[in-house]
């Protein structure tokens, strides 16, 4: 029987180091939100977030609103394309709420940059991003994130909910795909 993990050439992060990048993000963004006085909504970008968000917010014990939002610039391949595209958008007015949004990976940067300012523009108090992976060196924009999980070097990763072409999403770590997968 084959199985998906034979594609993968290491872990990058297992379920132990998952739960220690939740436990501190979710205590950094506890101790920072505790006493706003306004609402509080996690947008989480689909469908690559959804994983990491659900571990995250499970963990913040404070009132807050979780909201998605499907935007894509990879489609099928492992570039960006440069073209940011909305697929879903918001179903809640953000203005004057503290916003935060939940990112799997940031790479070139392009797609939270432009929902930052998206968010901003409608009216959120504050936007700040909160990302699993970060790459800097794939950084296309001058963006960093508010609260990052690990950096990772540029590799190209796969599983809790990253994907390659829709697949790999349900390994329950952080691996690095193997090139002759997407090489072929």
């Amino acid at each position: 029987m084959y199985s998906i993990d034979r594609d993968i050439e290491s872990v990058l992060a297992d379920r132990e180091k998952l739960n220690e990048i939740c436990d501190r993000l979710a205590a950094q963004i506890t101790e920072e939100y505790r006493d706003s006085g306004r609402d509080l909504i996690f947008v989480t970008v689909l469908k690559g977030s959804v994983f990491f968000a659900a571990d995250l917010i499970s963990r913040i014990p404070l009132k807050c609103e979780m909201e998605f939002m499907k935007v894509s610039s990879y489609g099928s391949g492992t570039q960006t394309s440069g073209f940011i595209q909305v697929h879903l958008d918001l179903k809640r007015d953000v203005k004057d709420t503290d916003v935060i949004v939940i990112e799997d990976i940031i790479d070139s940067g392009r797609t939270l940059e432009k929902l930052t300012h998206l968010l901003a523009d409608r009216g959120a108090h504050s936007v700040k991003c909160c990302t699993l992976l970060d790459k800097p060196d794939r950084r296309q924009v001058n963006l960093n994130a508010d609260y990052v999980g690990m950096e990772i070097p540029d590799v190209f990763v796969v599983g809790y909910g990253l994907d390659y072409d829709e697949k790999y999403r349900n390994l329950p770590y952080v691996g690095i795909l193997k090139p002759a997968i997407y090489s072929k």
